[in-house]
């Protein structure tokens, strides 16, 4: 197997070095050989092939790894110190299999990413790694601007200087007397006081957006005692291309069906799915109900049970086994050739803590018999309309808890605009940011000592959230926004807090052109 795995690198003009050809001997497989060679070798022009190479590239081959069996997954974590696998959902055990018959119909459905984290005891230094992890991650982004001249650590501040860059984490924010801005921020190496000053307009005005826990990159002035911030740039989002697909497809968005609940509208998610079937479509519509492959269904399938006080005189169906049973009926009229994928939600009969795993055996049941849906975690990246030859569209799955209460409330643009019902707006502020749960105080999430499963590593082709029961379309650097509206009418929180949800509409997006429409079944 050795001698294999050697003349294969050889063959395609790479070296391999001690530590990685003993990695191949312990491991025996060709097919990570291969991907290896494919997905970094050659796009990374490194001849040598290392130890640190492949963990500086580590990404662009876990899919892979996902499919590997439980002792070769051990030794891949045991030798590469940048891969958590055995923690991630090992696809076939969480997936439908597409039912074969109507395999010739199917496009492809990879999920990438769809992080798994065990619940377990925490302690202070989990939370520290955690962050540690996203502060590298972002670091590595922001040391790519250009505009971040002259970088350094802050301990290597000295002395009254000018023309400098440092990329910190912010660990407090406040406002003098005189209106002016006051953030305390550290590196690895140390911490500092920095100040915005209300008469550099520009500066000011995106200085008021920060939130803490903010991985930043700032162009600084000043001693070691006291920094003057003369601009300020996050890790942002950018798609540089587009991914298209030579075929006319479409893929469906939704959310929140909430089945369960005395609010749910059954009437209209009947309208919807006999629609799907062709019933009350013109011929028009039939020709595109042929073409359509993919339904995102972005969390709160049901109502589930104790998701808040009270919440059981607020049910029609109060056993949350039965609510599955119940939306599995539904998901069993949706054509076969559909490929259904589900993330959770809070409201969903997993852990509230993100990322949240896909719906549990004990409730999937009734869900596992449908050959054509895919359940993964909330978050989940998955890629759809690809082949062997061209990468497909990629979709980030994320529901969204907590966008309300910390990202709109804490933002001065987000909270005036009213961008509650306008949620692409926030949505736009996590991709800038590159993380879905930016805050430690916002989101009720469980660390992971070797990643941090909340950054947005990969940039999507599309984005789309559900929670906020607003339908929205945006876009944002070339990345698709697609906010989801719901299926349940207003409850009694949504009045109290003055929200009117945006009920049953689904966008309809053609893979080919982009072009996309929002259909109403109200």
């Amino acid at each position: 197997m050795a001698i294999n795995i050697i003349k294969l690198f050889i063959e395609k003009g790479f070296l391999l070095d001690g530590e990685m050809l003993d990695f191949f001997k312990e491991l025996k497989d060709e097919d990570v050989a291969k991907e290896i060679i494919n997905k970094i070798a050659v796009v990374s022009q490194q001849k040598l092939i290392t130890k640190n190479l492949i963990n500086e590239n580590i990404e662009k081959i876990k899919p892979i790894l996902f499919e590997l069996d439980v002792e070769k997954k051990k030794i891949i974590e045991k030798f590469f110190v940048n891969v958590s696998i055995s923690v991630e959902v090992k696809k076939e055990t969480i997936i439908a299999k597409p039912d074969e018959k109507n395999k010739e119909n199917k496009l492809d459905v990879k999920v990438l990413s769809s992080p798994l984290v065990s619940s377990q005891k925490l302690t202070v230094k989990d939370f520290v790694k955690n962050f540690r992890n996203r502060y590298n991650f972002l670091k590595t982004i922001l040391q790519q601007n250009p505009k971040l001249e002259g970088l350094t650590s802050i301990d290597k501040i000295g002395g009254n200087n000018h023309g400098f860059s440092i990329i910190a984490i912010v660990s407090k924010k406040s406002i003098t007397k005189n209106k002016n801005i006051i953030l305390e921020v550290e590196d690895l190496t140390g911490k500092i006081k920095l100040l915005i000053n209300q008469n550099k307009q520009e500066i000011f005005e995106k200085g008021k957006g920060i939130l803490v826990d903010d991985v930043i990159g700032f162009k600084c002035s000043g001693t070691r005692d006291f920094l003057f911030c003369n601009d300020l740039f996050y890790p942002d989002c950018f798609l540089k291309e587009k991914h298209k697909i030579e075929e006319e497809v479409y893929a469906l968005f939704t959310s929140d069906f909430h089945i369960g609940s005395k609010n749910f509208l059954e009437e209209s998610l009947n309208k919807f799915i006999d629609w799907l079937n062709g019933k009350g479509a013109d011929k028009n519509q039939k020709d595109i109900l042929k073409k359509i492959r993919y339904l995102f269904v972005v969390g709160d399938s049901v109502d589930g049970v104790g998701a808040y006080p009270g919440q059981e005189k607020d049910l029609k169906i109060k056993n949350v086994k039965d609510q599955y049973q119940k939306l599995a009926e539904f998901y069993k009229k949706i054509p076969k050739y559909i490929n259904i994928i589900q993330c959770a939600g809070q409201h969903d009969a997993v852990r509230v803590a993100i990322p949240q795993p896909p719906i549990g055996n004990e409730f999937t049941e009734p869900l596992l018999e449908i050959e054509n849906l895919y359940l993964v975690s909330n978050p989940s990246l998955v890629e759809i309309a690809g082949s062997e030859t061209m990468s497909g569209i990629k979709v980030l799955m994320y529901h969204g808890a907590g966008i309300i209460p910390y990202v709109i409330n804490e933002i001065e643009e987000l909270r005036l605009s009213n961008a509650q019902s306008t949620p692409a707006k926030a949505v736009k502020h996590l991709l800038m940011r590159r993380h879905l749960a930016p805050c430690h105080g916002g989101f009720v999430y469980i660390p992971n000592s070797k990643e941090d499963f909340m950054l947005i590593k990969e940039i999507p082709d599309i984005i789309t959230t559900g929670d906020l029961h607003k339908s929205d379309v945006d876009k944002y650097n070339n990345i698709l926004i697609i906010a989801n509206s719901c299926w349940q009418t207003q409850t009694a929180f949504e009045e109290k807090v003055g929200n009117q949800p945006d009920l049953c509409k689904v966008p309809i997006l053609n893979l080919k052109t982009g072009a996309i429409k929002i259909l109403d079944f109200e």
